[in-house]
């Protein structure tokens, strides 16, 4: 890699030596926040991918046409090549990126990532509409006993919606005063 290269990744942005735009990097002194930190530095590992990639199919140009001269450009792009790869780790280091197992495995046999993400989604639904069937037949066993209850007790049935609306009532009033959502969380405020 040749110094006209390595200025162009060093993040000022222009092209790399393999015809790949470098997006120009935000050199503000003001601090940024963590996501956008966190993304310039994912910007930075994808960038160094799209020129590794470069390099590569450079090198499998010569090689597939290679002669004795060109033995010198050959083993230039060997060299870039290590130095961006050693780049891309160094890079990568600084991102932390979780990735599961199960992406990593469907990769390797050639399959699409997104059906990871298309059977997650399908086990979450399945899950949602089991815990919905409980939750319905929770609800249906509570209206089933609260109308045994109140044909074999209905004095104690009528104190306990009493009380249990009194509560529900001060609750609700407790929740607005200290704004806390009806489910218990806290209302943040946002600033701007």
């Amino acid at each position: 890699m040749d110094s006209s290269q390595n200025a162009a990744a060093s993040g000022n942005g222009g092209t790399g030596g393999n015809g790949i735009l470098i997006p120009p990097s935000n050199d503000t002194s003001s601090p940024a926040s963590a996501a956008d930190d966190s993304m310039q530095k994912l910007n930075q590992v994808i960038s160094s991918i799209q020129k590794t990639l470069g390099l590569i199919h450079q090198l499998y140009l010569t090689v597939s046409t290679y002669n004795t001269a060109f033995q010198m450009p050959l083993l230039q792009r060997i060299n870039g090549l290590v130095v961006e790869l050693d780049n891309m780790v160094k890079l990568a280091e600084k991102c932390d990126i979780q990735v599961p197992m199960e992406v990593v495995n469907l990769i390797d046999d050639g399959k699409n990532p997104d059906e990871f993400t298309r059977d997650v989604l399908i086990n979450c639904i399945a899950k949602n509409q089991i815990t919905k069937g409980k939750t319905d037949a929770l609800k249906s066993l509570r209206k089933h006993l609260l109308e045994e209850l109140e044909q074999n007790f209905p004095d104690e049935i009528e104190d306990y919606r009493e009380s249990r609306a009194s509560t529900a009532a001060e609750m609700k009033r407790l929740a607005q005063s200290q704004s806390v959502l009806p489910n218990g969380d806290v209302r943040v405020k946002s600033e701007h």
